[in-house]
């Protein structure tokens, strides 16, 4: 009886697959519904334990302490868990994570798409001792340095004209850290980062870049994990924040089932990420 019901479901879909398809991508779309195994681990608590590789490819490999490592092995919560909005209801569309990060929403609302990977850099940086190179530009152009903000200096903000001066006491501490950071979300962003960043060509992509529209509003994603084939063709996760602020999340791939959560990249292309879509991927790296 359950083969007789399943056969009928595999007769349903090629018959619908059919009505809206060329033959060759309707045989192509009933084929991966049926055959293709599940690429997530539901018990796992890390993006790379969280997400198998796809047959024929194997994870490109990067030194132990890198960045490239620190996002790969970035703690998840336990899966099923919901996208939350920063006032603590739940967000309205559920159906494109399979994973979210472990980090933070503060209940101010400033920690939006481009800050939560500010903050996600930054607490690398952070951790590893680098703090010397935290500092981003304000959407102005003016770079804001977390040492100048330890050491107690403030910008004077006169519509795009700002200068900084020392009003405050010095603070290293990781408190203050994070008041700079609120700082840095107030006054940066998708454009500031689009116009602060390098460029970054598809061929040339690897863990930590990001797929980005620079704008008011804009929207970016950051690579987190990166998988390879013998032909060099490779594939890449995807995680995001969100306007207005929400939990961090690991995306589906809802444009090719057969390999999701996994994406193929190319440039100046249509890149659909959960709720957005990239007319014209274009794409940047943090210095």
């Amino acid at each position: 009886m359950k083969k007789l019901i399943l056969l009928l479901f595999i007769i349903s879909l090629v018959f619908i697959a059919f009505q809206f398809k060329p033959v060759e991508n309707a045989y192509d779309t009933v084929k991966a519904i049926v055959e293709t195994p599940s690429l997530v681990n539901k018990d796992s608590l890390t993006i790379k334990t969280r997400v198998n590789i796809s047959e024929g490819y194997k994870r490109v490999a990067y030194p132990k302490s890198s960045f490239e490592e620190y996002l790969r092995n970035y703690k998840l919560k336990a899966f099923g868990s919901k996208i939350i909005n920063y006032y603590k209801t739940e967000y309205f569309w559920q159906r494109g994570h399979i994973g979210i990060l472990e980090v933070p929403v503060p209940k101010n609302g400033l920690q939006q798409c481009a800050d939560a990977l500010i903050r996600i850099r930054s607490e690398y940086l952070w951790d590893n001792n680098r703090k010397d190179e935290i500092g981003f530009n304000f959407t102005s152009g003016h770079y804001c340095s977390w040492t100048k903000y330890a050491e107690g200096y403030r910008p004077k903000i006169s519509g795009n004209k700002v200068s900084f001066h020392k009003t405050a006491r010095a603070n290293h501490s990781k408190e203050n850290f994070y008041n700079y950071l609120n700082l840095i979300y107030t006054y940066s962003g998708t454009l500031s980062l689009y116009n602060e960043l390098k460029s970054i060509k598809s061929k040339d992509l690897k863990i930590g870049d990001m797929l980005i529209k620079g704008g008011s509003p804009g929207h970016i994603v950051m690579l987190c994990d990166e998988a390879i084939n013998n032909k060099g063709e490779k594939l890449f996760l995807l995680f995001q924040g969100n306007t207005p602020a929400q939990s961090v999340h690991l995306v589906k791939n809802l444009e090719d089932k057969s390999i999701s959560p996994w994406y193929r990249l190319k440039d100046n292309c249509k890149i659909n990420v959960s709720n957005y879509t990239f007319q014209n991927s274009e794409y940047v790296r943090f210095k």
